[in-house]
């Protein structure tokens, strides 16, 4: 099975990936944030891919979300693992800690391109369950072996950037807890990324890393870019213990794959497609 990792580049800097290669793959939205790392681990071929480019050179609005995930795409990746820096907007989710989210709310501006269809093909893709529960699934029984403290589930409030929330919009974002939405944490990156692994048909699942609290929990101070790094750094090595483990077993096949959602999604007749998005949406609903 072919799995791709989004995130800091150091992700595969570590034992057993050794002897893997670079690839900069051409795509139809330009290049990727940076090189893809590709490895053999296991009975899996792993693809990692820098998200805001080496030595972090990238804002999150200028990520280049399509190209990354339509590169992953052409290399024959079925999941995709994406691994960020959150703010807490929960007492018990404390620095240092994992969340899975499995909702997300964007709050991003619409500067970011979110979809690969338009320009005279039509598609509605079903989003409701943004995330692959088999795959959330086998993280988190990934993450107990291991012993480390993360949260199954929970809202991931997706903003625009690259400033972090007033104090305001902190407490907003928390006050949006009902019974139906369990608000998590805050971050700058899923969205659009999981939008368009959907069309892609790619099974998607985030593994967020809480470094602070935002700014709404003054008595833990506001949020900076030092407390961040911090935090990151220490929690470097258990990121990689988790991809490590992840591709030392098989991956379950997932129960509803994301493929299947995505077939039933495009509106306009397959005679009326432009023949200059023809092999795209080949690539895209292969």
């Amino acid at each position: 099975m072919k799995i791709g990792f989004i995130g800091g580049s150091g992700l595969y800097e570590m034992e057993g990936t050794s002897g893997g290669e670079s690839l900069v793959p051409e795509t139809p939205y330009g290049k990727t944030s940076g090189e893809i790392f590709s490895v053999k681990i296991g009975e899996h071929q792993a693809f990692f891919l820098p998200r805001h480019g080496k030595g972090h050179t990238l804002l999150p609005s200028e990520v280049p979300y399509q190209a990354n995930l339509f590169a992953l795409k052409q290399l024959g990746v079925t999941h995709v693992i994406s691994i960020s820096a959150v703010g807490s907007l929960r007492e018990d989710v404390k620095p240092g800690e994992f969340v899975l989210p499995d909702q997300y709310i964007d709050c991003t501006r619409g500067e970011r391109a979110r979809t690969y269809f338009g320009g005279g093909v039509v598609a509605h893709a079903h989003f409701a369950d943004p995330t692959c529960k088999t795959t959330r699934n086998h993280v988190a029984e990934t993450l107990t072996d291991l012993g480390y403290d993360f949260h199954l589930g929970g809202t991931y409030v997706c903003i625009e950037g690259p400033q972090f929330s007033t104090r305001a919009e902190s407490h907003l974002y928390r006050s949006w807890n009902s019974k139906e939405v369990k608000i998590s944490v805050i971050g700058m990156t899923a969205m659009p990324e999981a939008r368009l692994a959907r069309e892609l048909g790619l099974c998607y699942q985030t593994v967020a890393t809480a470094t602070d609290y935002d700014c709404w929990n003054e008595a833990h101070g506001d949020v900076s870019v030092e407390a961040i790094l911090k935090t990151l750094r220490s929690n470097v090595k258990k990121s990689q213990n988790l991809i490590t483990h992840l591709l030392s077993k098989p991956f379950p096949p997932c129960r509803l794959p994301e493929s299947d959602l995505i077939k039933n999604a495009v509106v306009t007749q397959r005679e009326l497609w432009p023949a200059k998005k023809q092999a795209l949406l080949e690539t895209i609903l292969s």
